[in-house]
This record gives structure tokens, sequence and C-alpha cells, in this order.
């Protein structure tokens, strides 16, 4: 497993996990820095919750697969008789 495969900015996963992680810091300061009900209180925090689980899986996935660009160039060979 190697962090370096994390920093992939061809693959959407990259972005989508970017984009999620922001979100989830928002969330979270929205929580701590307005007087909010405990219903609106429960649902912010379950969204920064699910924003932080699906960001961190986005970023498992990353480090785990094989790279986008290697997908991407990978070529068929072709059968010669």
């Amino acid at each position: 497993m190697k962090l370096s495969r994390l920093f992939q900015p061809r693959n959407p996963l990259f972005w989508i996990m970017l984009a999620l992680n922001g979100l989830s810091t928002a969330l979270a300061w929205l929580v701590h820095n307005r007087p909010l009900n405990t219903f609106g209180l429960l649902l912010i925090g379950g969204f920064a919750l699910i924003n932080a689980v699906l960001g961190t899986w986005f970023a498992w996935r990353l480090v785990k697969d094989v790279p986008h660009v290697l997908v991407a160039k990978a070529v068929p060979v072709a059968d010669v008789d």
C-alpha cells in the first residue's frame, strides 16, 4: 500500500474525495460555531459523519486500486497466427 497513489488528479474518485472532505470540514465548523437545536445538531452531525466515512472509503479505494493512469494506457495485445 503506497500513500503516493492517493494523489491521482485524473481519477474522478480523487476529486470526489477532496470535495467530501471539504464538505465534512465545513459541516463540522457549522456544528461547532452555530447554535443549533437538537434536531439540527443531529442532522448536520450525521451529514458530517457520512461525508467523513465516504471520503475515507474513497481514499482507501484510491490507495488500494491500480492507478487510473496505468489502466487508461493498457493496450490489448493482438493474437498473431
